[in-house]
Parts: C-alpha cells; sequence; structure tokens
C-alpha cells in the first residue's frame, strides 16, 4: 500500500487538528440553528442553508444536501433536531459517496510501461503549489520511489529557486533551466532525465498565471504535447493545487484550470489556518474531480491523502 495507504493514530490526530477552525466554526453554527427547537421543521432547515453557504459548501451543494434533509424529514414524518448533526454527517458523507466512488489511499504510483509516473501540477501562484510538490517528493521518496523534479514554472524566478531549495531539502535532483527558460523544454529535459536515470515519478511544476486563460492553455498544451515526445502518455496526473482558505475563491480557480486542461486530481491546502474547510465539500460535488490530497499543516507528513470517511469523521467529531 505503501506511504499513503494507512491511516494511522497520528493521521488521523493531524486531520482533527487541522480541521479545528473548521469544526468549530460549523458545528457552532448547526448547535445555533438547532438549539430551544424539537423538531426539524422548514425555520430550521432555512437556517442549515445559511449555515452550509456561510461554510463555504456552496450554494448548489448547499441545496443538494438540504433537499435531502427535506425528504428525509418528510419520509420519517418526524425528526428530533438534536439528530441533525447525525443526519447532515450522512448526507454529507452519502455526497462524497456518490462523486467519489472509491479513496484514493489505496492508488499506488507505478511506472507505465516501463516509463516513470508523472504529474504535471498547476494553480496560481500563492496557493502552496511549489510547497505541496516539495512534500509529494518528501513522501514519495519516503516510501522507496526515485523522484525526479521539473521547474517548468519559469515565469518567476522565485518559483525556480524555491523548488530547487526544496529539491535540496528532501534530496531529490531536479532538472532547472533558470527564469525565462521555455516551459515544455524544461519539462521535456525532465522526462528525459528522469528516464535516464530511471526514476518512478517525475513531477513538472508549471506557471501559475490564470489573467488569460486562452495562454494558459496554449501554454500547457504546448507543455503535454513535448512530454509526449518522451513519454506517450504523459502526463498522466494533472494536479490542481487550490488554497482551501480561499474559500469560493478556490471553486472559481477550478472551474478556470478546468476549461483550460484535463485536470483529474485536486489537492486542497492550507486547510489548517481556515474556517473554509466546507469548500472540500462543495468542490467535490460540482467539480467531479477528485479531491486528492488536503495540507493540514506546515510539516513535511502534513499533506495527506483525502479519505472522505475520516474527513467527514473528522469535521463532526
Amino acid at each position: 500500500m505503501g506511504i499513503f495507504g494507512f491511516f494511522s493514530k497520528e493521521k488521523k490526530e493531524t486531520l482533527n487538528k487541522g480541521l479545528e477552525k473548521t469544526k468549530e466554526s460549523f458545528l457552532s453554527k448547526v448547535a445555533r440553528t438547532i438549539v430551544g427547537r424539537s423538531t426539524v421543521d422548514d425555520d430550521v432547515l432555512d437556517e442549515l442553508e445559511e449555515v452550509l453557504i456561510t461554510s463555504d459548501v456552496g450554494v448548489e451543494t448547499t441545496l443538494k444536501i438540504v433537499e435531502r434533509i427535506q425528504q428525509r424529514v418528510a419520509r420519517d414524518k418526524v425528526l428530533n433536531a438534536n439528530e441533525l448533526n447525525q443526519i447532515l454527517k450522512e448526507e454529507i458523507a452519502g455526497l462524497l459517496e456518490e462523486n467519489n466512488a472509491d479513496n484514493i489511499s489505496g492508488f499506488e504510483y507505478e511506472k507505465q510501461n516501463g516509463n516513470p509516473y508523472v504529474i504535471m501540477v498547476v494553480g496560481v501562484n500563492g496557493v502552496g503549489k511549489t510547497t505541496t510538490i516539495g512534500k509529494l517528493a518528501h513522501q514519495f521518496k519516503s516510501s522507496g520511489k526515485k523522484v525526479v523534479l521539473g521547474a517548468a514554472d519559469t515565469f518567476r524566478a522565485a518559483a525556480v529557486d524555491q523548488l530547487i531549495i526544496w529539491s535540496e531539502r528532501v534530496g531529490v535532483p531536479i532538472v532547472q533551466q533558470g527564469m525565462g527558460a521555455d516551459p515544455a523544454s524544461v519539462a521535456f529535459d525532465a522526462l528525459q532525465s528522469a528516464k535516464a536515470q530511471n526514476a518512478d515519478i517525475v513531477i513538472i511544476d508549471t506557471a501559475g498565471r490564470l489573467h488569460n486563460k486562452v495562454n494558459l492553455m496554449n501554454e500547457l498544451s504546448k507543455i503535454k504535447r513535448v512530454m509526449e515526445k518522451v513519454i506517450p502518455d504523459a502526463p498522466h496526473e494533472v494536479l490542481l493545487v487550490l488554497d482551501g482558505s480561499t474559500g469560493q475563491n478556490a471553486f472559481e480557480q477550478a472551474k478556470q484550470f478546468s476549461a483550460a486542461t484535463d485536470i483529474n486530481a485536486l489537492a486542497l491546502t492550507k486547510l489548517d489556518g481556515t474556517a473554509k474547510g466546507g469548500v472540500v465539500i462543495g468542490i467535490s460535488d460540482q467539480m467531479k474531480i477528485p479531491v486528492k490530497y488536503i495540507g493540514v499543516g506546515e510539516g513535511m507528513n502534513d499533506l495527506q491523502l483525502f479519505d472522505k470517511n475520516e474527513f467527514v469523521d473528522s469535521l463532526f467529531n
């Protein structure tokens, strides 16, 4: 199963601590909704709707959850307001189950047809993209994988420098050509180098610009085309990194990036510093793209594979 395949007691504690602010805000709002109420009536449902929306779950997902609870109230005739926590937990868990049928915790990063597994990482500047790459590299290396980094975010010198620092810190090789280099050329060299070194995984960083979707689409498409010349089915994963603390802004970024390229995995960072962890639920529901990683702390091992069951348990713990 590897380092990502086992949800240890330590990881649970880290998750609980990382979601503390979200839990305090969310559960206190739910508690205020049901205080003094004996049944789940329209007023309670209206207030619950407001709680979910103000917890950054998102309007469409909120309406879906409230409608399901409404159906349960109608079906079961009378529901005690004190049971609302459990009902809400069940409906959120059910929603995540539908949108992400399998946890990705058992996913193995293995070579593809004898070639390194290629992860292309995208996201705007400031979301924790480079840090996420560094933490991924650390965890992959710790699990015995040979990793190569590619510094294809050549728009900013700081981005290249930061990835170099991470490569030195983690102890993995990096391919870089400095600021202003052609990103596709860097990606090409990184994949060639990874193949020559018989690496298991290569992680390619890309520029975080979003001011012009057409340019972004063209750049990412070019990088993908050039990588395919080295490894025909690359990239195997396009990972979009989002800052969870920005709430609904993260959702808007997800929509824009998914329009620009084929995203097939999401990472939500900085959940430990925000009360907006509810955005995980909304993004998972609306984007139909699996949330693969969540960042719940600053430590090297605090980037966790997203386990929907553990997440919901922690949220309502």
